[in-house]
């Protein structure tokens, strides 16, 4: 990284124990004030005029409302907040029935992003409270992910019908599905999870990171041979520009893919794309939705990409030598900083998410996006925030 971006960060501080357990217990009953419209129902993916309305369990997004109530969840139980930990138990066991029969009836399910949907939630009520019916759920889920590989290319199919070149592609949101197959593997001692995963791991990292560092956020193959063919966007100012989201996917999917794969070179891969997206932050160390914006624009903020981020340099920290690891703690904790002091969530008569200022899709001359979730809070923002905060509060079992 560049000699200004360091220079910037030494200047920032970073959050102390008592702002992470502060900006946890809001969290906390925040999530427990909403079981009230957001038990037998999901929060939508973005608020509106900052508060989040009730859907059902379709989106791809819904994953990370559950994901909530289980770090709410274990937080509460370290506090020893019996009651309110308890209703947030029955919540997510009330949801991970919805999750297996969303996946038993194949609702919504014909895309990639099995892993956002069923990691937080089923995953995770596994985990911690050893759910047989999450178990089921996600192996299910998991045996549904990978119906979308192609070995012809050998990668999972993002979106649309399977026997279409114009859908023949994947993008880079994919490397935080994967660890749903890697566990899945585990539990079912079977390889094909794990083989499948590797090779779209492979695949995605030698195709999405461009020379500058910078990552496509999707990128298309030949139909035929498997070849690499060209990257674009879908979500991102333009083709060229770095998505400010897919780079913080990038960030956390190669430090999982170093976890899951111990090959070394992706702590390089790592370093680049997070020095990449470091170097393109403004002063308050929050990104605008795509990095081709800096300092003083007016385009909006994504705060989701704060976090996103922050978690993925918090699972790297622990895989480095101590004083490299140390370094993207610290920075970790200064994003942590400023996303607590500027962009959290203050009062309940605000808001009933966590974090203000993010953008779910944003449309451009060069995109063909639908605007949604402008400038709003949005789900997975939430989530990557609460995880960052227990990240730097406990020893976290992760659910990735």
């Amino acid at each position: 990284m560049g000699r200004e971006i360091w220079n910037l960060l030494e200047e920032k501080p970073e959050i102390k124990m008592e702002e992470i357990h502060r900006a946890l217990e809001f969290s906390l009953r925040q999530v427990g004030e909403n079981l009230g419209t957001f038990t037998h129902s999901f929060k939508r993916a973005f608020s509106e005029n900052g508060f989040y309305q009730p859907t059902e369990n379709v989106n791809w997004t819904t994953g990370f409302w559950t994901g909530q109530i289980w770090l709410a969840w274990e937080w509460a139980e370290r506090q020893g907040q019996k009651e309110l930990a308890d209703a947030l138990r029955r919540a997510g066991e009330i949801q991970i029935e919805s999750f297996l029969e969303r996946i038993d009836h194949k609702r919504e399910v014909d895309h990639h992003d099995m892993g956002f949907l069923y990691s937080p939630s089923c995953v995770a009520g596994y985990k911690l409270i050893g759910s047989e019916r999450g178990r089921e759920a996600a192996i299910k889920a998991a045996d549904q992910l990978i119906t979308r590989f192609h070995p012809v290319g050998e990668f999972i199919q993002a979106w649309g019908p399977m026997d279409q070149p114009e859908n023949y592609r994947f993008i880079i949101d994919c490397l935080l599905n994967l660890p749903l197959l890697y566990w899945a593997g585990e539990e079912t001692k079977d390889g094909k999870y794990r083989d499948i995963a590797e090779r779209h791991i492979h695949t995605a990292i030698a195709n999405v990171i461009r020379e500058d560092y910078s990552t496509w956020h999707t990128f298309f193959m030949n139909m035929d041979t498997g070849a690499p063919d060209h990257g674009a966007t879908c979500q991102g100012y333009r083709d060229g520009s770095a998505w400010a989201r897919g780079q913080a996917w990038g960030v956390y999917g190669t430090a999982l893919a170093y976890r899951y794969t111990g090959r070394k070179e992706y702590i390089e891969d790592f370093k680049h794309v997070t020095g990449y997206f470091l170097e393109h932050l403004p002063s308050d160390l929050v990104p605008y939705w795509d990095l081709e914006f800096s300092e003083g624009s007016d385009e909006p903020r994504d705060s989701s990409s704060a976090s996103i981020a922050a978690c993925g340099m918090l699972e790297m920290a622990g895989y480095l030598e101590p004083e490299d690891g140390e370094r993207y703690r610290a920075i970790a904790k200064k994003i942590m900083k400023s996303l607590v002091d500027g962009y959290a969530v203050k009062s309940v008569r605000e808001s009933n998410g966590l974090v203000l200022h993010s953008t779910y899709s944003k449309k451009s001359p060069y995109n063909t996006c639908t605007p949604e979730g402008v400038d709003e809070c949005n789900i997975w923002g939430d989530y990557f925030y609460m995880e960052a905060l227990t990240r730097l509060a406990i020893q976290w079992n992760p659910y990735w």
